[in-house]
């Protein structure tokens, strides 16, 4: 993203925890700062881009990043994570005529080198209008989808689309293996058939629908429980797709943890 940013003519300003990290992106052109509050002076928008909520609240609050904005300038939140969270902080920015939207994506580390990454965006619409052309260095298509939390919704729907997907599949595979058809094979042949889809071809790339579960696993499952943890505080029925996440096949996937006690985030 950093790349992609100083290659549209940006001035980037940076913070991370790895100096190894930092100098890479020195030489991609960006200033490395300090501090996360030094990443704020001076600047039209800053992006953050960590693991879990826990981690934007220390960042935007224990670490200073909101009280050190300026007027005017957009918070934007690529994080996944609960809608609660960007509303919270819209509320406690708004008196400082800082927006926040939240902007979750889909997709990897080769759609983003692209600059084909999907980015789900909620919040304002003068507060998008302002940064489009900031996330459009590496957003192609950027969706607005409603008001402030609305990205993180569409999002962890998303992923827990993508996640009973993964499940199915490797259902389907178990019973492939019983009735005497390799995994691989099923995998190679579905990718041409009417049930293909994005999470099969990823499936199908690796070889194995266990060893992707793993892989995706921990991310999902993180994502997987705060849509649930949404869907109980509004009164909204997940239906069908909690029976899959909730069957043995989402929970090989997902981890029984993260299912039978999601984490609560501020």
């Amino acid at each position: 993203m950093v790349r992609r940013l100083v290659a549209g003519g940006h001035e980037v300003q940076v913070a991370g925890r790895s100096d190894s990290v930092l100098a890479g992106l020195l030489a991609d052109g960006a200033t490395p700062v300090a501090s996360v509050k030094a990443v704020a002076a001076g600047a039209d928008a800053v992006m953050v881009c960590v693991f879990s909520d826990e981690q934007v609240w220390e960042v935007a609050r224990g670490e200073g990043l909101l009280e050190a904005m300026e007027p005017g300038s957009v918070l934007v939140l690529h994080t996944t994570g609960s809608p609660s969270t960007a509303r919270k902080l819209a509320e406690l920015a708004a008196p400082r005529r800082v927006a926040v939207v939240d902007a979750t994506v889909s997709g990897g580390p080769d759609e983003i080198a692209a600059g084909e990454i999907t980015v789900f965006v909620g919040g304002d619409q003068a507060a998008v209008d302002r940064v489009r052309h900031i996330l459009g260095c590496y957003a192609e298509p950027l969706l607005h989808v409603g008001g402030t939390g609305s990205g993180q919704v569409v999002k962890l729907l998303n992923n827990a689309l993508f996640a009973a997907n993964v499940a199915l599949v490797g259902e389907t595979a178990r019973v492939a293996v019983d009735l005497g058809i390799a995994e691989q094979d099923l995998l190679k042949s579905l990718r041409h058939g009417s049930s293909d889809s994005r999470a099969l071809g990823m499936i199908e790339r690796i070889g194995s629908s266990e060893i992707f579960a793993n892989t995706v696993g921990e991310f999902l499952g993180k994502d997987v429980a705060a849509v649930r943890r949404v869907a109980s505080d509004l009164g909204a029925d997940l239906g069908v797709l909690r029976d899959v996440l909730d069957s043995p096949a989402g929970i090989s996937v997902l981890g029984a943890a993260l299912i039978a006690s999601p984490v609560h985030q501020n």
